[in-house]
């Protein structure tokens, strides 16, 4: 398996293509692959932090991981490179966010420290109704400092 770069376009496709239950993001600081036998298996995108107060300017956000089954290893592999990148643009902080469910060895593996839970809930208000196509539930963060 190698690390190769893919398109925002390319990485969202693999998304709607393999992803359990998020749809493709909308954009991105970087996004990169893994690739095995000429064939993407995995991706990952990187962007702005969902979460208003951490948006400083010096922190990212892994908004999407995404690695077909038979790939052991390919998360942790995705994630520690995506902390080398944001590193290399001058960023000091990755944040992702998994459910609870999700055990979290991929992040553990790639250095990553479990901060607590976070987030839940609608986005949806009276004022701005929207639909809501992510899962809601309570979920945990996950980051790596500088």
């Amino acid at each position: 398996m190698n690390l190769v770069p893919v398109t925002l376009r390319e990485a969202c496709a693999f998304v709607a293509a393999h992803h359990r239950h998020h749809p493709a993001p909308r954009g991105c600081v970087l996004v990169a692959g893994i690739q095995r036998d000429q064939e993407i298996v995995g991706v990952v995108v990187v962007g702005r932090p969902s979460a208003r107060r951490l948006q400083d300017g010096y922190t990212a956000e892994v908004t999407r991981v995404c690695v077909r089954d038979d790939v052991p290893n390919g998360c942790s592999m995705l994630y520690g490179a995506a902390w080398r990148a944001v590193r290399a643009l001058g960023y000091r902080r990755l944040v992702t966010y998994t459910l609870p469910a999700e055990g979290g060895g991929s992040l553990r593996g790639a250095g990553w420290t479990l901060i607590g839970e976070a987030g839940g809930g609608s986005w949806s208000r009276a004022g701005r109704p929207r639909v809501e196509t992510e899962t809601q539930q309570t979920k945990l963060r996950w980051e790596r400092l500088a």
